[in-house]
């Protein structure tokens, strides 16, 4: 099986924490060359640091805020000027708890910018050189809420979504060149997010933390909240050349705790 992605050069948004962060490391670990692409720039500094380059990558990074798309696409377009990129991996922080009745139109706009706008950003920019290169693989990580909606983030569930049928609609397109799209669909994963999560619930609720994160444990066939790099291993998967033939699907990666196929 050819895991080998030496001479490939992947971007990976979202990447100095959480899943994307520990997708960075896993393809380099590969031998990827990673361009890390996250806002704050002394978090880019320290996670380059723990990226693995005993094959020789070189390592680089942009700083880049996907709240303002345009800005983004200049930034980014820029940066790869004559670069050729082999794997994207979109990776974006989700929208604010909440139910969908309750959200405003704005927050709507504001995910949709900073989800689907900026990947499509990002896909733009980096198509032409995978044509040329006959190979590409795009990563989208989003959520299992694209099988089954879950209560409570009204605003993501409709997000993600989108993007994910964007991202099929784009495997169709590009399949030919030798392009993959693919999404990863993350469950329960000790995230800053889901921390996040938990915390709201169990001040909503009047619940201890531990009791909260206990509920969202009983869900998980696996008996357990998965790592981020255990995620990241699954992207990682299908940046390779022995993921070629997988193309447009949707992969849980939860613990088995997604009720449907």
């Amino acid at each position: 099986m050819n895991l080998d992605l030496s001479g490939k050069t992947a971007v990976v948004c979202g990447s100095t924490q959480g899943i994307g962060k520990a997708s960075a490391i896993e393809l380099a670990l590969l031998g990827a060359n990673i361009i890390l692409v996250a806002r704050n720039e002394e978090s880019l500094r320290s996670t380059i640091k723990e990226l693995h380059a005993v094959a020789g990558q070189k390592h680089g990074y942009v700083v880049a805020d996907f709240s303002l798309p345009y800005q983004l696409k200049e930034t980014i377009e820029r940066f790869l000027n004559g670069k050729n990129v082999h794997i994207l991996i979109n990776n974006t922080g989700g929208p604010p708890a909440g139910q969908a009745i309750d959200a405003s139109p704005e927050e709507f706009i504001k995910a949709f910018s900073s989800h689907l706008i900026c990947n499509q950003i990002m896909v733009q920019a980096v198509v032409p050189s995978m044509k040329e290169a006959g190979y590409g693989r795009i990563i989208n990580i989003i959520s299992t809420s694209v099988k089954v909606p879950l209560r409570g983030l009204g605003v993501s569930n409709t997000t993600r979504g989108a993007v994910a049928n964007w991202a099929k609609t784009l495997s169709f397109e590009l399949g030919a060149y030798g392009i993959t799209v693919n999404n990863v669909l993350p469950g329960t994963t000790m995230t800053g997010r889901l921390d996040s999560i938990i915390r709201n619930k169990a001040e909503k609720t009047g619940k201890s933390y531990e009791e909260v994160k206990n509920e969202m444990i009983a869900e998980v066939p696996a008996g357990r909240i998965s790592e981020p790099h255990e995620v990241a291993v699954a992207v990682a998967f299908l940046a390779t050349p022995a993921a070629g033939y997988i193309n447009g699907v949707n992969m849980p990666v939860d613990g088995g705790r997604t009720g449907s196929l």
